[in-house]
């Protein structure tokens, strides 16, 4: 198809392309569900919205938080988000996915420990509350570059992933493994001396943890078997969770419940063929994580932003062309979202991808919380092009369109060349900063 721009005028005319596509979308013209308070295990968001994990790469080589980090931080707390999920931070120096991606150590922890009080003192004077923080502790697996050119970890040979198959000292030994899952005892007791409220063992967009889930090929205790491709998941929740000391801090995940590609190559899909999702094992993987460690709460995720970002993050304009619209990608995540949240009631369930709606993505964010679809929504690129759209949500019930993404992607784009990552089109400040 050709690439489809964003033309609409109204709500009502994004309602009536919905009905032409036959795709359904709980659009609402109030958006004041978004601002009721949720509980968070011990904790309480004062809004469902949250500003999911963004990496800006622009840490330093030592893995702190560098001058920019710390700007785009101090301009979320302005915005007054619920939760800030906060970006993804290596558990080990070569599982960075840059030279300069977060790597939280002994030695800088206490910078992240400040930036951490002057996010709270800049939300309590700007909003009148604190967010809950959660730290997305990470392992890049495939995708880590830690001196910035690729160093693959990868779990198996994927060929959807790998134009040249990779050299087999690439594919991750068990042993390995182990030792991987043995570096959540140590970033899960800095991320609490460091102050975050909560910990997010990342499983998503194919890094080492999500990639693991579809290991249905690898030999060995991490493949074939649900058992075994869940293995290291669950043990670094058995590693994170040994190595909790307050009372007040949680663990929780962002977690693909599909990653778009036809099985044995993707997780959440149909074993018929094709990329039907099927979320039979996402539903188990989920359950099993809220009965041994009692998550208070989860993000759910979909596709690989290296390779089918339309899957993740619909948008017009891109470096290829979806075959699908766009709305159908949006229908797809809100699907998948809905499934997770109607099978745990109880469990809330923080939403993504709403950004590619722009103006009237607060709309479908207030929608999927009436109906009871999701307990939060998290917005991404939207954070990097108007981090005080929480704002125009409360005051005007809309975000401003002159202020929001136009999901050009080349935020993302900065990202994977391992530069500052920021929103070229609504902050150019940022790379004069």
């Amino acid at each position: 198809m050709k690439h489809t721009v964003f033309h609409y005028q109204t709500l009502s005319e994004v309602t009536q392309e919905t009905e032409k596509l036959h795709v359904s979308l709980p659009l609402s013209d109030n958006t004041s569900s978004l601002f009721l308070p949720l509980s968070i295990g011990t904790k309480t968001a004062e809004n469902r919205i949250a500003f999911l994990p963004m990496e800006g790469t622009d840490g330093t080589e030592t893995g702190a938080p560098g001058k920019l980090t710390r700007r785009r931080y101090l301009r979320f707390a302005q915005g007054g988000p619920g939760i800030i999920w906060f970006e993804a931070v290596s558990t080990l120096p070569e599982a960075r996915a840059s030279a300069h991606q977060l790597y939280l150590t002994e030695e800088n922890a206490d910078v992240f420990a400040a930036l951490l009080d002057e996010i709270r003192e800049t939300s309590l004077k700007e909003n009148g509350y604190v967010p809950v923080i959660i730290m997305q502790a990470t392992n890049s697996g495939r995708y880590a570059k830690p001196h910035g050119y690729p160093e693959p970890l990868a779990a198996y040979h994927c060929p959807p992933v790998e134009p040249e198959r990779l050299p087999e000292d690439r594919i991750v030994t068990d042993e390995d493994l182990m030792r991987f899952e043995a570096a959540y005892e140590k970033t899960t007791k800095l991320c609490q001396q460091a102050g975050f409220d909560g910990m997010d063992i990342k499983c998503c967009h194919r890094y080492l943890a999500c990639e693991l889930l579809s290991a249905y090929e690898r030999e060995g205790n991490y493949g074939g078997s649900f058992e075994n491709r869940t293995r290291f998941l669950k043990n670094c929740y058995r590693v994170a969770s040994g190595a909790v000391t307050r009372k007040d801090f949680f663990l929780t995940s962002r977690i693909n419940i599909y990653d778009g590609y036809p099985w044995p190559f993707g997780f959440g899909v149909s074993k018929d063929g094709g990329t039907e999702p099927d979320y039979t094992e996402p539903l188990r993987l989920i359950r099993e994580l809220r009965e041994e460690f009692a998550i208070p709460l989860v993000n759910i995720t979909m596709g690989n932003p290296y390779q089918n970002p339309h899957v993740t993050r619909p948008y017009d304009h891109g470096n290829y062309v979806p075959e699908e619209h766009p709305l159908y990608g949006i229908f797809r995540m809100m699907n998948g979202i809905r499934t997770i949240q109607e099978a745990f009631p109880d469990l809330p369930v923080v939403g993504s991808g709403f950004s590619y709606l722009r103006q009237y993505s607060g709309n479908l964010a207030a929608g999927m919380v009436d109906f009871g679809f999701c307990a939060a929504a998290g917005f991404g690129r939207m954070t990097f092009a108007d981090p005080l759209f929480v704002h125009e949500l409360r005051a005007d019930g809309k975000i401003d369109r002159t202020k929001c993404c136009v999901t050009c992607g080349a935020c993302a784009a900065r990202l994977r060349n391992g530069v500052p990552a920021g929103c070229l089109v609504r902050d150019r400040e940022v790379y004069h900063s």
